[in-house]
C-alpha cells in the first residue's frame, strides 16, 4: 500500500521498485512552504536505504508530472531555492538508478527535476519545457547546465530562449527522453525498468555538452530579440557558455548568480506581476458564492463582419458550435470562406489535424434570420457600433431566444446599460468586448451592467476561459477600461503632433520603450475612421474635452489607414508603413494655422506624456470602481494593447516610478498647455500622499 507522507508525496515499494509520487495539486508545484521538497528528499533517502529497492521511480499524481517551482517561495528569499537544488542534486547523485515517469506536463522546475533522473519515460501527448524566460528569469536549478548535456546545445538554447515546450515525440528525437509509452505512464516506466536488465546510474552531470556549443552560443547572441527589455536571454546564453567552457559546479554557480540578478530586476518583477495578475483578475470580489456559471453549449453571433468572423473562429477553435446571423448574403459567404480558410491554414502549419479542422468547419452554421438563434445558450451581438442598430438586434432577440439564454454585446464604447434596456430581461445582458483580430487577441473585457445577474457574469468569465481568453471584468462607462485609457493616450499623441513631433518619431519612441506598435501605426491598422467616429460623438457629449484637429484633417481627406492605402503613413504594398511627406507638411501647416510655434520634442517627453496619461486615467478608473483593482487595468493593457510585459502594465509601472514623483510630473503637465487633460486622479493623489502603492490595492 502507498504510504501517505503528509499528502505531498506518496511512497511505496513493489517488486524492487520504490515509487515516489508527487502529490501537490493542482500542478504538483515544487513547493518548499507546501512541504513537497522535504518530502521528496525524505522519500529519496528512504528508498536508498531500503534493501527491497533496486530502482527508484519518480512520477506525478493527478493530471501532470510537475508544473515547476512555486515561484512565490523565492520572491523574497532566493536562499530558499538552495533546498530545491540540494534535493535535485541528491536525485542525480543517487546510488540507485532513478527513472522519471512524465505525463501531462514537465515544465520549469519539473523538467529540471526530470533531467536529474538517470532515465526518462514519457506518456504520449505530454509536453516538456523550460518557460522561465517568460517570467524574465532562467532555469535556476541546473536546467541551463543539464539540458545541453542531454540534447544538442543549439536546440537546448532554443528551448530556453523561446520558452516553448516540446512534445514527447520531439523530446524522444532530441534525446531528452528514453521512451514514449501509451496508457498509464507508471506502468510503462515499470515495463521499461523490467526490460532494462543492466539499468545503471547515469548522472546527467557526467555527460559532455552536446554539439558545437560555442557555435550555438555565438549564433544565439546574434538572433536574440534585441527589443527585449530584460536580461534573461543574455544570462541564459552566458550560463550555457559556462556549461561548455567550465566544470558543472562552476556552471551551476554561474547559473545561481545570474538567476539572483534576474529575480531582482525590474523586468522580471513586471513579468511576474503579469503572471500572477492573470490569476487575480479571474476572481470577482463581489460575486455571491451561489453564483454558478450557466452551461454554454452553443453560441449565436449576430453580424458577419470582421469582428463577428473573428469571434466565430475563436469559438469554433474552442470546440463550440456556432450559428452566425448576417442579413447580407455576400457578407455571410465571405465570413464562411474566411472561417474555412483560417482553420485550414492551421492544418497547413501542422497545428491541427484535417479531421479536427473538418469538424470545426462543420460546426459553423450560417443563417439569414434571427429565428436560427432560438436554441443558443449565448448570443453575441457584433454589429455596427451604433446604438440604434444595437437596439434593433436586442429587441428582436428578446422575442426569439430562450428564457435562460445570455445576451452579450461586443460594444467597445457604448453604454451597455442603454443596450440592456432594449432587452426584456436586462439581468441576462453582459458585455463581451473582443479585441481585433478576435481569434488571436487574448483579451476579453467582460462588462458588468447595472443589472447583470451574478450568474451571468460568472458565465461570461467561464466562457472567456473556455475559448482561451483572459477575461477581465469592467464596469460601464464610455470606453470601459481599455479604450477609455487609450483615448487619453491618443489625446496626447495628437497634441504632440501639433506641438512639434511627427508620426514616425512618436511611433519610434514608444516602440523603443517597448510598446508592440506605435499609436500612429496602430490607428492606421485599426482604421482612422473608427477613431474619427468616436471623436465626433464625444465632441457632442464632452465638449469640454477637445482633441487636436490635426487628426480630423487627415480623416477628412479619406485617409483611414491600411484599408485605404494611406493614413498617417502610406501603404504602397498594403501593409508596410512608409513616411509620407504630404502628411508631414499637413501637420506642420496645421500648427501654423492654429498659431502654434512648433518646438523640438525629445523621445523622453513623448513616452512620459503618453504613458502617464494612461496611468492617470487608469487610477481614475480604479477609484471610480470601473475596475476592481489596479492589476485589472494592467492585465487589460498587457493582453490587449501591446504594453510591454516587462514593464508590468501602466499602474505597475507607475509604482516603479514612485507615485509621489509621478504625481509631481503630472502636476507639472497640468500647469502647461491643455492642462485640463492632466487633472490628477483622486486615487493617485490619495496614494501618493499616504505613502501607499497601487500594488497595495491588488487583493
Amino acid at each position: 500500500m502507498p504510504e501517505d507522507r503528509s499528502v505531498a508525496v506518496e511512497y511505496s515499494v513493489d517488486n524492487g521498485v520504490a515509487l515516489i509520487r508527487l502529490n501537490n495539486p493542482p500542478v504538483n508545484a515544487l513547493s518548499i512552504s507546501g512541504g513537497l521538497i522535504d518530502a521528496v528528499a525524505s522519500a529519496l533517502a528512504d528508498s536508498l536505504a531500503d534493501e527491497r529497492c533496486r530502482t527508484i521511480l519518480i512520477a506525478g499524481a493527478g493530471r501532470i508530472f510537475c508544473g515547476g517551482a512555486d515561484i512565490r517561495d523565492f520572491n523574497g528569499d532566493l536562499a530558499a531555492l538552495d533546498a530545491v537544488r540540494r534535493m535535485m542534486n541528491s536525485v542525480e547523485r543517487a546510488a540507485k538508478p532513478v527513472v522519471m515517469a512524465l505525463h501531462g506536463f514537465a515544465l520549469g522546475g519539473g523538467l529540471e527535476l526530470a533531467m536529474c533522473g538517470h532515465y526518462r519515460v514519457a506518456a504520449r501527448g505530454s509536453w516538456l519545457g523550460l518557460p522561465e524566460v517568460t517570467l524574465g528569469i532562467l532555469p535556476g536549478s541546473g536546467g541551463t547546465q543539464r539540458l545541453p548535456r542531454l540534447i544538442d546545445t543549439d536546440k537546448a538554447l532554443s528551448m530556453m530562449l523561446d520558452g516553448k515546450p516540446v512534445s514527447a515525440e520531439e523530446a524522444l528525437t532530441l534525446g531528452l527522453i528514453d521512451r514514449i509509452v501509451d496508457g498509464d505512464v507508471v506502468a510503462g516506466a515499470r515495463a521499461f525498468i523490467a526490460e532494462s536488465v543492466d539499468l545503471a546510474c547515469r548522472p546527467t552531470r557526467d555527460m559532455a555538452v552536446k554539439g558545437d556549443a560555442q557555435a550555438a552560443v555565438d549564433k544565439a547572441r546574434t538572433v536574440i530579440r534585441k527589443r527585449s527589455i530584460g536580461k534573461a536571454r543574455d544570462h541564459i546564453i552566458a550560463c550555457v557558455e559556462a556549461a561548455a567552457t567550465g566544470s558543472v559546479d562552476a556552471g551551476l554557480a554561474t547559473e545561481a548568480a545570474l538567476l539572483a540578478d534576474l529575480m531582482h530586476s525590474d523586468a522580471s518583477r513586471g513579468l511576474r506581476h503579469a503572471f500572477f495578475g492573470q490569476r487575480t483578475v479571474a476572481r470577482i470580489p463581489d460575486l455571491p458564492g451561489d453564483a454558478v456559471a450557466r452551461p454554454i453549449r452553443s453560441v449565436g453571433i449576430v453580424g458577419g463582419g470582421l469582428m463577428g468572423t473573428g469571434i466565430a473562429i475563436a469559438v469554433l477553435n474552442a470546440g463550440l458550435p456556432i450559428t452566425m446571423v448576417e442579413m447580407r448574403a455576400d457578407a455571410l459567404d465571405k465570413a464562411a470562406a474566411t472561417i474555412a480558410r483560417t482553420i485550414q491554414r492551421d492544418v497547413e502549419k501542422g497545428r491541427l489535424s484535417q479531421d479536427k479542422a473538418d469538424a470545426r468547419i462543420a460546426a459553423y452554421t450560417p443563417a439569414g434570420g434571427m429565428d436560427a438563434l432560438a436554441d443558443a445558450d449565448l448570443v453575441i451581438e457584433a454589429v455596427f457600433e451604433d446604438l440604434g442598430v444595437k437596439q434593433q438586434v436586442f429587441t428582436q432577440l428578446g422575442d426569439i431566444v430562450g428564457p435562460d439564454a445570455i445576451l452579450a454585446s461586443n460594444t467597445s464604447t457604448l453604454d451597455l446599460d442603454a443596450i440592456a434596456a432594449f432587452a426584456p430581461l436586462p439581468e441576462r445582458v453582459v458585455g463581451l468586448h473582443f479585441f481585433s483580430p478576435a481569434n488571436i487577441m487574448k483579451l476579453l473585457e467582460v462588462v458588468r451592467g447595472a443589472k447583470t445577474a451574478p450568474d451571468v457574469l460568472a458565465s461570461a468569465m467561464a466562457f472567456a476561459r473556455a475559448i482561451g481568453k483572459v477575461g477581465v471584468v469592467a464596469g460601464v462607462c464610455d470606453g470601459f477600461i481599455g479604450n477609455r485609457m487609450f483615448e487619453e493616450y491618443l489625446r496626447q499623441v495628437w497634441f504632440l503632433l501639433e506641438e512639434g513631433a511627427l508620426p514616425q518619431q512618436i511611433d519610434k519612441a514608444l516602440e523603443n520603450w517597448g510598446m508592440a506598435m506605435g499609436p500612429c501605426r496602430t490607428m492606421d491598422l485599426a482604421g482612422q475612421d473608427i477613431g474619427w467616429s468616436v471623436r465626433k460623438r464625444r465632441a457632442v457629449e464632452q465638449p469640454d474635452r477637445p482633441y487636436s484637429k490635426v487628426i480630423d484633417k487627415i480623416c477628412e481627406r479619406g485617409r483611414f489607414g491600411q484599408k485605404t492605402g494611406k493614413g498617417l503613413y502610406l501603404y504602397p504594398d498594403g501593409r508596410t508603413a512608409t513616411v509620407d511627406p504630404e502628411i508631414d507638411a499637413l501637420i506642420v501647416g496645421h500648427s501654423a494655422d492654429i498659431g502654434l510655434q512648433r518646438r523640438a520634442i525629445d523621445d523622453a517627453e513623448i513616452v512620459s506624456r503618453c504613458v502617464l496619461a494612461m496611468a492617470n486615467e487608469g487610477a481614475r478608473i480604479v477609484g471610480e470602481g470601473i475596475a476592481y483593482r489596479p492589476v485589472d487595468v494592467d492585465i487589460i493593457y498587457l493582453n490587449g494593447y501591446g504594453f510591454p510585459a516587462e514593464r508590468g502594465g501602466p499602474l505597475f509601472h507607475a509604482d516603479r516610478i514612485g507615485l509621489p514623483q509621478l504625481l509631481e510630473t503630472i502636476r507639472g503637465y497640468a500647469a502647461g498647455r491643455h492642462g485640463w487633460a492632466w487633472e490628477p486622479a483622486p486615487l493617485l493623489v490619495e496614494l501618493a500622499e499616504s505613502g501607499k502603492r497601487f500594488e497595495d490595492l491588488n487583493a
